[in-house]
């Protein structure tokens, strides 16, 4: 398929981002699976026409389950429902949120040392443990309210498929250990004991540990709806073009639809950030597209043979495949978790990645080749995403210095699902007038100018 002009997958990415401008959401972004499955929300295209308020206390911008968390959370807070707004580029939650893999999965500690190079090794073990913190949140949020999201938790498994990636993981296991890392949720199964306990044939190990799969759209689309039908307002197919001062301490948000005078303004529009805070060129804020794919089980794996589990089966650092399987309609979600260029173009998929991830689906699971395909079972749908990268490998979350009174919760390095539910909360409180510390998180996730400068520097990277 033809590449956006903003796509590259040249080798050497320094040049390539240094000329790759933020932009703002496609308008006509492909469906995933997610958005497919979810086409009767009543408030998909909420207040889709007509002029904005021209203030407002709160604004919002962004329904993915940042800004839907950011707007629940507020209220919970004692902010009154009708001060806040919602806008959002396109449909109600079409961005990250929409597109990722399915899971809740805290990294038990394979991006340890990379952390630990960066941050500080007292610092990697607080960025480490905040994922794992946020599994139980997201638990606890979604049977505290009831909430039909097909949340169901699972163990999950790193499968390492060369020597190579089973050394890496085999390192950072042992220097999360040896820096005071708990690891009595952590199992690790090796030779034919890994291939037995997930199923993939080529196996050399395969560490084990407490994930979970859901539905995220759903999940988003629950807090907005709890949100709105409060008195919050969601504003769709309402970009914001930029974001200027204004009089009285407000910031002036532009759209095609009026200005809204705002006291408070949240980003959170994970790699489209950059489009509206230009400090955040493609260099701090890099959006990298990925593939997803939702696939029809055969028998193998319908019926009692459902996966009971997740996995990432890695050949690389950043080569490898994400699958789960639902657990109410047994849909296979397997994706090619591998950078296919520079851009931030979600309307398209690409043959190939297609093809790649079919085979390499029925290669590493023998059971898949019992008997052909029958018709209606393999592939069902292809759709793209972006991972928002930053360079340090942590979030932007916080105040932004020089811009007092806007605020910032993206940048999740493809961990969104895992550190949205403790990121939001912190947020929302140094919005109100919290300090850093009462967030509980940790100090690398702070978003400040001198970050930035650090990082295009490259000290310390």
């Amino acid at each position: 398929m033809e590449k956006s002009p903003s796509t590259s997958d040249s080798p050497s990415p320094f040049g390539v981002l240094q000329n790759l401008r933020p932009e703002l959401p496609y308008p006509n972004a492909a469906l995933s699976y997610w958005h497919r499955t979810t086409r009767g929300f009543p408030y998909l295209r909420a207040n889709e026409t007509g002029p904005l308020p021209t203030t407002m206390p709160y604004a919002i911008i962004g329904s993915g389950l940042s800004g839907a968390l950011t707007a629940f959370e507020l209220i919970q807070a004692g902010v009154r429902p009708d001060e806040i707004l919602i806008l959002e580029a396109r449909e109600a939650v079409s961005g990250s949120t929409g597109r990722n893999a399915g899971h809740v999965r805290p990294d038990a500690c394979s991006g340890f040392n990379d952390y630990a190079a960066i941050h500080g090794t007292d610092e990697a073990l607080h960025i480490v443990n905040n994922e794992r913190v946020v599994l139980t949140s997201v638990q606890q949020f979604v049977q505290k309210h009831n909430i039909d999201c097909d949340f169901q938790p699972k163990q999950t498994f790193d499968v390492c498929l060369t020597r190579e990636i089973a050394q890496d993981e085999m390192d950072n296991v042992e220097q999360y250990a040896n820096a005071g890392g708990s690891l009595d949720h952590i199992k690790l199964h090796e030779g034919d004991a890994a291939k037995f306990r997930t199923g993939v044939r080529d196996a050399l190990t395969a560490w084990e540990w407490p994930a979970a799969s859901i539905h995220p759209v759903k999940l988003a689309q629950w807090l907005l709806t709890d949100s709105i039908e409060k008195g919050c307002r969601l504003y769709t197919n309402c970009p914001v073009s930029q974001v200027t001062r204004g009089e009285n301490d407000k910031w002036n948000i532009h759209t095609d639809r009026g200005v809204v005078a705002a006291g408070r303004v949240i980003h959170c529009t994970n790699a489209y950030a950059g489009a509206l805070l230009p400090q955040l060129s493609a260099m701090l804020l890099t959006p990298i597209k990925v593939q997803m794919h939702s696939l029809i089980p055969t028998q193998a794996f319908s019926g009692s043979n459902v996966l009971k589990t997740s996995m990432a089966l890695r050949y690389e650092k950043h080569r490898y495949y994400a699958l789960t399987q639902m657990a109410v309609d047994g849909m296979i979600i397997f994706g090619v978790a591998k950078p296919s260029g520079f851009t931030f173009d979600e309307t398209s998929y690409t043959d190939e990645l297609v093809m790649e991830g079919l085979e390499k689906f029925d290669s590493l699971f023998p059971r898949a080749h019992y008997q052909k395909k029958r018709h209606g079972e393999g592939l069902d749908h292809a759709w793209s995403g972006l991972i928002a990268m930053t360079p340090d490998k942590v979030p932007y979350i916080g105040e932004i210095d020089g811009f007092e009174g806007q605020f910032i919760c993206a940048g999740f390095n493809g961990h969104g699902m895992a550190r949205i539910f403790s990121c939001v909360p912190g947020l929302v409180k140094l919005v109100l007038g919290g300090s850093w510390q009462d967030t509980k998180l940790p100090e690398s996730f702070r978003y400040s100018h001198g970050r930035l400068n650090k990082a295009l520097a490259g000290d310390g990277l």
